[in-house]
């Protein structure tokens, strides 16, 4: 039996805007059923990162792969890397007026189906209330409009509940603990706890080691001055909290402005 392909693979993965070198040669591995978390500070390029695995097409990558399941993403359009199975949770997801949650979502479960196999809406319904129960969110946010006067708080929560209704195989969640209180960042850790499993992967990025004290990383990878400057497992992300980037950085004798 062949040994299939890690889900995520990104390298030498090199990103400018114009002379600007944002991304320097990035190299990263996600095997199936591991949570990677890339951690760094700001200005980094983790966001830039996430931007360009997902396809923004304003952070087209100058040099480099990224590959899903052994398939090349770079040739494929946003709309195309979510069909195949890319899921991108952001800090400031957009509004969109006149199309309710519950609506989008089963639009977007749909997407990736086929044409025999679409949800049904009693199917659906179950399993959205299943997964809004999880996340302690009301059943009217469901027919609220996508986004539309959502709290910071809310709009987290309502991304942890996309990815919970459409099951992504590979997950970026990008800064999605910023701004949440600790109960919030208690409820979105609980969601992406309830989604690991064989068939699911994912990349937390974030700026803070505190994401990670609830959602416990097989894989951390710290990030500055736009290269992966260190790798381990969970106890990194500890060490990082007890040192600082300004530790890590002189360790490897690099420039660190802690008022950045």
């Amino acid at each position: 039996m062949m040994e299939r392909p890690p889900i995520l693979v990104v390298s030498g993965l090199v990103k400018r805007f114009g002379s600007l070198e944002v991304l320097k040669g990035i190299d990263l591995t996600a095997q199936r059923g591991e949570v990677v978390s890339v951690i760094g500070p700001s200005g980094t390029g983790k966001s830039t990162l996430a931007a360009a695995i997902m396809g923004n097409p304003a952070y087209q990558v100058t040099q480099g792969e990224i590959l899903l399941d052994g398939e090349d993403v770079l040739e494929m359009e946003v709309d195309e890397r979510a069909r195949a199975g890319l899921f991108l949770a952001v800090q400031y997801p957009s509004e969109i007026p006149g199309v309710t949650n519950a609506e989008f979502m089963r639009a977007a479960i749909n997407s990736r189906r086929d044409d025999n196999n679409k949800m049904g809406v009693r199917e659906f319904i179950k399993k959205l209330d299943e997964k809004m129960a999880l996340l302690d969110m009301p059943e009217e946010m469901a027919e609220r409009y996508l986004n539309e006067g959502f709290s910071g708080g809310e709009k987290k929560r309502n991304e942890i509940l996309q990815c919970l209704m459409i099951e992504p195989s590979f997950a970026i969640l990008d800064e999605i603990d910023s701004g949440l209180d600790i109960d919030a960042l208690k409820v979105v850790s609980k969601g992406v706890n309830a989604m690991r499993g064989e068939g699911f992967g994912s990349l937390i990025i974030t700026h803070y080691q505190r994401l990670l004290n609830y959602i416990t990383p097989d894989v951390v990878h710290i990030m500055m001055e736009g290269r992966v400057v260190m790798t381990g497992d969970a106890e990194l992300a500890k060490r990082l909290e007890a040192e600082g980037y300004k530790g890590i950085s002189e360790e490897l004798g690099l420039h660190y402005d802690e008022k950045a």
